[in-house]
């Protein structure tokens, strides 16, 4: 029987059915939105332009050249601190230089004492014992509420201020201290000290390895190595047996009283010591609850089955509570070290000599340079900042759990 008049079923389309209509260009969601992001990028390209042509303009009405010239020319004025050799006669690019430094060390001496004070805080809230854990709520809940510039000027104005002066010195183990800052003897290196500085980088080399080791021998056979005191051991024991062995190279510049003022030693400045202070002091109280805030989130269970086998607090807490909270911990962790190096820009309110202060206010006032002076130093907070997280991040990613 012929099939010619067998109609095709519903579910197939005819052979020579027509194109499918395109959408519209404006009723296509993907060209609709290409075409709002390339009218955003217009309209923030033209009001750039236009602060810059003003800028221009402005600049040019006021005789005002633009240029990174002034960076050779000479400063003509002093710096109260300094980690490099600076005098009236260098350059303001030297400025520079001395500003970021002071900027760098204040930043990493108060991360560093944060990150230690914040840990014992945060663990010591958690503690069984009423009294340190109270004392430790007390601490964070005081600090963390009062503002941080408020914290300096009491440190500033309120103790170091009122110390007695020079000649009235409170004495200690060679040292002085008076309302002109703390007064040590210098470190003075003779023939031989560099044989005790490579091994002191040895050791640290040395502890690195042992370490690695150590992981390793842990995964294959579950036994532990004692890894920090090893590396406590060999960080100051070997350092120290050069030192010995080598006729003990090195000398001490002893500070001076001749005047009204010492001469001599090394003088860290009250402005360095109260900033120190406040800011490690304030954000400890932030890292506190961040690391109680991560002991939490590790399940009890973990700390059950830790006792069930036998172990100690402290292991428990050293070996599997710390390393599971570090997860939890990280990230906001850096949060907070990115606040402590902005935060250091306060440090213009008391007169300590860091970037903000010696570059972006003194050499700002005296070259009238405001838009290099004022990028350079955004960026070098900027580079800071990624800096820090570019490490964090790396950190953060090396602790994370791996999935097999």
């Amino acid at each position: 029987m012929s099939n010619s008049g067998h109609k095709p079923d519903g579910g197939s389309a005819p052979q020579n059915a027509p194109p499918l209509n395109k959408p519209k260009f404006w009723n296509d969601p993907k060209k609709r939105s290409l075409l709002f992001q390339v009218l955003l990028l217009a309209a923030l390209g033209f009001v750039f332009y236009t602060i810059i042509q003003n800028t221009l303009t402005n600049l040019e009405q006021r005789g005002m050249t633009t240029g990174f010239d002034f960076l050779s020319r000479e400063a003509g004025f002093g710096i109260a601190m300094s980690l490099i050799d600076y005098t009236e006669a260098s350059s303001y690019g030297m400025t520079f230089l001395v500003g970021l430094l002071n900027t760098i060390l204040i930043a990493v001496m108060g991360i560093f004492a944060a990150t230690i004070l914040g840990f014992i805080l945060g663990v010591a809230r958690l503690s069984d014992n009423w009294l340190i854990a109270k004392f430790s709520a007390l601490y964070i809940e005081v600090f963390r509420n009062i503002p941080l510039l408020l914290q300096i000027f009491f440190w500033y104005y309120a103790v170091l201020r009122t110390l007695p002066t020079p000649r009235q010195s409170l004495e200690f183990f060679g040292s002085f201290l008076n309302n002109r800052g703390l007064i040590m003897p210098a470190p003075v290196p003779e023939d031989g000290f560099g044989l005790v500085t490579i091994g002191f980088f040895a050791a640290i080399v040395a502890s690195w390895l042992i370490a690695r080791w150590s992981r390793k021998r842990q995964e294959l056979t579950g036994q532990q190595f004692p890894v920090i005191l090893t590396s406590i051991g060999l960080i100051i024991g070997v350092p120290l047996l050069l030192f010995l062995f080598s006729g003990l190279p090195l000398g001490l510049d002893h500070p001076e009283l001749k005047g009204f003022n010492f001469k001599g030693g090394i003088t860290v400045i009250p402005e360095l010591i109260a900033l120190w202070l406040a800011l490690s002091i304030y954000t400890a109280s932030f890292i506190a609850e961040t690391v109680r805030a991560g002991i939490l989130a590790v399940s009890h269970g973990q700390t059950e089955a830790a006792t069930a086998l036998g172990m100690s607090k402290a292991k428990t807490l050293r070996l599997i509570v710390v390393p599971q909270a570090m997860r939890v911990v990280i990230p906001p962790l850096t949060s907070q070290y990115l606040n402590l190096t902005k935060n250091s820009s306060l440090a213009t309110a008391i007169g300590y000599p860091d970037l903000v202060n010696v570059f972006a206010g003194t050499t700002l006032n005296q070259t009238g340079q405001a838009i290099e002076v004022i990028a350079m130093t955004m960026a070098v907070y900027l580079t800071l900042s990624l800096l820090t997280s570019f490490f964090m991040n790396w950190y953060n990613a090396r602790i994370q759990l791996t999935e097999r």
